[in-house]
């Protein structure tokens, strides 16, 4: 069967399901090829699935500190059902996958499950850019679209030599599906998942040790933030190593343990727990998708795009992981809309990547939009900082979160707001203003103007706005 349309999208994570609604919306014919389920890796194996557990590992904690609210908890009487932890995470996914079928049905797009794989010119088109999907049961269909987008994400990247078994040495795919919390976990990458996952373990009550080659945690994070996530986490139990240099090669799993040895500025270590999960970045889902039928170029392992997200074919774009951008579940989105607008022909607005906002789920929560304070002194920018923390924030002592600040960034000359970091309780939330403050080109004191309700922790950041310019009230 072959099936002609307007637009093409390879992939149904974020980044392909609102390409597909925004074309649909402007009434172009709209088929979305997923292979398998729809929703990708942000709805069933990345943000929400892994934001569930996190909620469930912040319960318990909250709970087994309850006597600092004036709680009495009988000892002994806080414990974890692991199963049921699983069962509202599948929930919670199951919830939001009907929710998004429903908007595929209300827009009419026509979603095909299957293995796609981009073919050359051929009897249905002159141009490499249609689609053959392998069904299910084998049968086969072709589509034919105008435009293609491609939107096939990215998987959790591999050390060679420590390639994951799923159960033993695992992804952060396999540990969602963990049935049973280990007794203890040695995390290899202190970057995004893995300080993630270091902060849900150790709140669930298992011995974590947390491994870093660079010299400190979240290393394209602001350097404060990094250091006070640092001491927060070690001060809950993780066992952080930085600077270190894995000897892939000693892997070894025996008696129920898995053991690594590794090189540190203080000597030779061999590391040893229950399980082993990894998690170094992530690698494009960009084989087998026929992509050698094309004359798409491809760098680093990514596809890549221009300004508008178009590959080195005009009628062919990327969007999200695949393209080597901000491997980011909102960048995803954004890059689709701005994908989609240009290929309509609408006025499109340059995206840019500096304005995306970064989200952290540990506990502190990390967020910021922007410079760092390294990146920005290194660019040349002289600067005027603000920066309040958490402990003369009212909201904040009245839910027992305290530590942890906001700190924003401005170029002395302009006002321009560059950075804005935020680490402590709903950071997450919080940088959205601050994310509007930056599309907007607002300076500090018109933030820090602007009336925010007392008490809430968005003070926080109205108060940094203010320190830039040496008035805060609070400081």
């Amino acid at each position: 069967m072959t099936i002609s349309c307007d637009i093409a999208v390879l992939g149904g994570g974020i980044g392909g399901y609102t390409a597909a609604i925004r074309a649909a919306q402007a009434g172009k014919n709209v088929v979305l090829i997923e292979k398998g389920k729809l929703g990708g890796t942000c709805l069933h194996q990345g943000c929400i699935p892994s934001k569930a557990l996190l909620r469930s590992a912040e319960v318990h904690a909250t709970l087994r500190k309850a006597d600092t609210y004036g709680i009495r908890i009988a000892e002994g009487a806080v414990s974890i059902d692991f199963g049921a932890v699983q069962q509202r995470k599948e929930q919670t996914v199951e919830r939001l996958y009907k929710g998004l079928q429903l908007l595929m049905r209300k827009h009419g797009i026509t979603v095909i499950s299957g293995s796609g794989r981009v073919i050359g010119p051929s009897i249905f088109s002159p141009r490499s850019g249609s689609v053959a999907v392998e069904l299910a049961d084998g049968e086969m269909e072709t589509v034919v679209p105008a435009n293609l987008i491609i939107a096939t994400g990215s998987r959790p990247r591999v050390l060679p030599g420590l390639e994951p078994d799923g159960i033993n040495m695992m992804t952060s795919d396999d540990a969602l599906r963990m049935d049973r919390l280990p007794e203890s976990i040695l995390i290899v990458g202190g970057g995004v998942i893995g300080v993630e996952w270091a902060s849900m373990m150790v709140d669930f009550g298992v011995n974590v040790t947390l491994v870093e080659t660079a010299s400190r945690l979240l290393p394209g994070e602001d350097a404060e933030a990094s250091a006070e996530l640092t001491r927060q986490l070690r001060k809950r139990g993780v066992r952080i190593l930085t600077g270190i240099s894995l000897k892939t090669d000693t892997y070894a799993y025996k008696d129920g343990q898995v053991s690594i040895s590794a090189d540190t500025a203080d000597g030779g270590v061999l590391l040893t727990a229950e399980k082993l999960l990894v998690s170094v970045g992530r690698q494009a889902n960009v084989e087998g998708i026929g992509l050698e039928n094309t004359d798409i170029r491809m760098e680093n392992g990514f596809i890549r795009v221009n300004a508008h997200f178009q590959t080195t074919e005009p009628h062919i774009y990327a969007v999200g992981d695949v393209n080597g951008g901000l491997q980011l579940a909102h960048a995803a989105a954004h890059e689709a809309l701005a994908a989609v607008d240009h290929l309509l022909g609408r006025q499109t607005h340059s995206f840019e990547p500096g304005s995306v906002p970064r989200a952290i789920y540990s506990r502190p929560e990390v967020a910021s939009v922007g410079l760092t304070e390294e990146e920005a002194r290194r660019r040349g920018h002289e600067l005027k900082t603000g920066k309040i923390p958490f402990q003369a924030i009212g909201k904040a002592l009245v839910l027992g979160e305290t530590d942890g600040f906001a700190k924003v960034l401005a170029d002395a000359k302009t006002g321009d707001i560059i950075g804005v970091h935020i680490i402590g309780p709903h950071a997450t939330d919080l940088i959205s203003e601050a994310s509007l403050a930056m599309v907007l080109s607002a300076v500090p004191w018109e933030v820090g103007q602007a009336i925010h309700p007392h008490p809430t922790l968005s003070e926080a950041l109205s108060e940094a706005m203010l320190a830039a310019d040496g008035s805060s009230l609070v400081m």
